[in-house]
């Protein structure tokens, strides 16, 4: 015990008591280590057991903002996702000079801009979708019916808002996602418009009475759009050419909406001003 506390050897004592502090430390440091190398091995395992369990808890999604209201508060239309520009090769086609096709109704109904050149279509055969105007073909011709999901359709008022007087027109733009050319009746009884008011009231409708009822067979290019415009004359309409109601359409907001046979069509919202 007086070695311990009284260091014998040739050298002072003071040498003797700082190596002795130095190798205290030395081994106080090697245990801290020790220490924290089985602490730190612990916690890792234990969170790879809590992962793998699934005990860990999930990441929170905060969904964001949902649009509210009814649909016709929308804005008409919407960029044609579906791409409605009419696709190289078929430009000559697709704005072909064939006479415009039209079919007025007594109800005031009119499809316009089926094809260049026609009574009250588009001059420019686009109809102001960057589509081209469908050509016209009879009802004889050998061109195949466009199979059922092959045309995708998009409905659009050609401006949010009509002044007194200003008559609606409506682009219904169909792409033909098929290999082959087709055609298909956009005529007034096969591809439907029907116009609603705020309260859902139905106010015209393209099949209640037609003139002439015959359908409009229009040529759709492979890969390929083209655009059908309709335009109303703001009267009332009554199914099988039935008297309309005389009160006369007032301002406000009102929905179109379109109808084909196999195809689905958003519909479009416009308003018609005050004086």
């Amino acid at each position: 015990m007086g070695s311990l506390r009284n260091p014998v050897g040739p050298l002072p004592s003071s040498i003797y008591w700082r190596r002795r502090a130095v190798a205290l430390c030395l081994i106080a440091l090697v245990a801290l280590l020790a220490l924290w190398a089985v602490t730190a091995g612990d916690n890792g395992g234990k969170k790879s057991n809590d992962a793998s369990n699934g005990s860990s808890p999930a990441p929170s999604i905060t969904p964001g903002p949902s649009g509210s209201g009814p649909a016709i508060s929308e804005q008409p239309g919407g960029r044609d996702e579906s791409g409605a520009s009419a696709g190289s090769g078929e430009s000559g086609e697709n704005t072909g000079g064939d006479s415009g096709a039209e079919s007025g109704g007594a109800d005031g109904g009119t499809d316009a801009g089926t094809a260049n050149g026609g009574k009250n279509g588009d001059t420019d055969g686009t109809g102001g979708d960057g589509a081209g105007s469908g050509q016209q073909v009879p009802a004889d011709s050998p061109l195949p019916n466009c199979p059922p999901g092959a045309l995708q359709l998009t409905l659009r008022s050609a401006k949010v808002s009509y002044e007194p007087g200003e008559k609606p027109r409506f682009h219904l733009v169909a792409r033909n996602t098929s290999a082959t050319d087709c055609k298909a009746d956009f005529g007034p009884k096969n591809a439907v418009l029907t116009i609603s008011d705020s309260k859902s009231d139905e106010v015209w409708a393209s099949r209640d009475c037609p003139r002439p009822d015959a359908g409009i067979l229009l040529r759709v290019p492979a890969g390929s759009s083209i655009t059908h415009t309709v335009e109303w004359d703001r009267k009332r309409s009554a199914p099988q050419c039935a008297s309309a109601p005389a009160a006369p359409v007032g301002p406000g907001t009102y929905l179109v909406e379109a109808a084909m046979p196999g195809v689905k069509v958003l519909p479009a919202s416009f308003t018609l001003a005050k004086d």
